[in-house]
C-alpha cells in the first residue's frame, strides 16, 4: 500500500445516523460504567461491526427512562473500515458473496468515492440493525455520509419534545405505562396551554431546570404548547434551540400544576423572570417524555451554525 493510499484508507469520514430508542431500560444517553446506555449499546454495535472502536456525538443527551423517535448522532470512522463492509457483496444471480475490493480512492473519481462511501454507510445500517437483535429497544433508522461542516450537537437550529399525560384512569391504557404519565387527578388542558403560551422567548431559565456548574442556563424557547388528543390524552409540545438539563420535565411539571389550579399562568411567568421557584410544582417523570426531532439549518450553513453555537453556549447541555 502506497502512502497516499495508506493516507485515504485512514481519514476519518463523519457519519450521521438517525435512531430512535425506549428509554426505559436504558441508564440515559450517556455511557456509564457498568449501567446499560443508549451511548454505550450503539458504540459497542458500531465497534462490532467497524472492528474498531467509534465514539459517538448526540444531538441530545436524553436521561433514564427517556424516550427518542428522532434522535441524531455523529460519528467519524476510518474511511477504510466502512470500505472493508463493501468487499463481500451477493452475487446478482444468486445470493451467494462474490469476494471483491473496491477501487481505491486514490484512483477513484470524486464522485465514485462519494457514490461508494453512501453504499458503504447504508451497508452499515444494516449491519448495525442485525447486531441489534431482532427485537431491540435500539433502532437504527438511517446511517449517511454527513455534509461538511456538519455536527450533531453544535450545529441544530433545534430541538423538539414531547410528553404525554392521561388524567382519566378509567380511559387508563396499562400498555403505554412506559411512554404515558397517569396522573390521578383531572386536568385543565386549556388552561394549561394557555399558561405554556405566555413562556416562549429568550430567556433564563433557571427556574426551570438543574443547573450544571459552567453551563448556561439562556435558551430560546420557540415553541410550547399543550392538546388533548381524541381518546383524551394530554400531549405537550416543547421546541428550543437548547434544553438545559431536566428542562422539559420542569416546564411540564409547572404546567400541570396551573391545570390542578395549583398555580396561575402568571405564576409560572413570575419565576420565569426571576421570582423564586420554591416548592410550587414538582418535576415530572422521564416516563411520557419522547425527542421527536432535531433541526438543522442547509448544509452551506452547517459549520457557521456550530461555530455559532460553541460561542454562545459555551456549556450547551442538549
Amino acid at each position: 500500500m502506497t502512502g497516499i493510499e495508506h493516507e485515504a484508507d485512514t481519514a476519518a469520514v463523519r457519519l450521521r445516523i438517525d435512531l430512535a430508542y425506549d428509554g426505559t431500560d436504558f441508564a440515559g444517553w450517556a455511557r456509564q460504567p457498568g449501567r446499560r446506555s443508549v451511548q454505550g449499546t450503539l458504540e459497542d454495535a458500531l465497534a462490532l461491526v467497524l472492528r474498531v472502536p467509534v465514539r459517538t456525538v448526540v444531538a441530545g443527551r436524553t436521561d433514564a427512562g427517556v424516550h427518542a423517535t428522532g434522535q441524531v448522532v455523529h460519528a467519524d470512522v476510518p474511511a477504510g473500515r466502512l470500505r472493508d463492509l463493501l468487499r463481500n457483496r451477493p452475487s446478482h444471480r444468486g445470493g451467494a458473496a462474490r469476494r471483491e475490493r473496491p477501487q481505491h480512492p486514490a484512483a477513484a473519481a470524486p464522485d465514485d468515492m462519494a457514490g461508494e462511501l453512501g453504499e458503504a454507510a447504508e451497508r452499515l445500517g444494516s449491519r448495525l440493525r442485525n447486531a441489534l437483535g431482532r427485537t431491540p429497544d435500539l433502532a437504527v433508522h438511517h446511517v449517511t455520509i454527513a455534509p461538511p461542516g456538519f455536527d450533531a450537537r453544535f450545529s441544530p437550529l433545534w430541538r423538539e419534545y414531547s410528553y404525554r399525560v392521561c388524567d382519566d384512569r378509567a380511559a387508563w391504557n396499562p400498555l403505554l405505562r412506559r411512554h404515558v404519565l397517569l396522573w390521578p387527578r383531572p386536568l385543565d388542558g386549556q388552561a394549561m396551554d394557555e399558561a405554556a403560551g405566555l413562556l416562549p422567548g429568550l430567556h433564563d431559565w433557571r427556574a426551570y431546570c438543574r443547573p450544571r456548574e459552567g453551563a448556561t442556563t439562556i435558551r430560546q424557547l420557540h415553541r410550547f404548547t399543550w392538546r388533548r388528543e381524541a381518546d383524551g390524552t394530554l400531549v405537550a409540545t416543547v421546541r428550543a434551540d437548547a434544553f438545559c438539563h431536566h428542562m422539559v420535565r420542569c416546564l411540564v411539571g409547572a404546567t400541570i400544576a396551573v391545570g390542578e389550579g395549583r398555580l396561575a399562568a402568571a405564576d409560572l411567568v413570575a419565576m420565569r423572570d426571576g421570582r423564586p421557584r420554591g416548592h410550587s410544582y414538582a418535576m415530572v417523570a422521564g416516563t411520557g417524555l419522547v425527542l421527536t426531532g432535531v433541526g438543522y439549518p442547509p448544509a452551506e450553513r452547517l459549520a457557521e451554525r456550530a461555530v455559532q453555537t460553541r460561542a454562545r453556549r459555551p456549556g450547551l447541555e442538549d
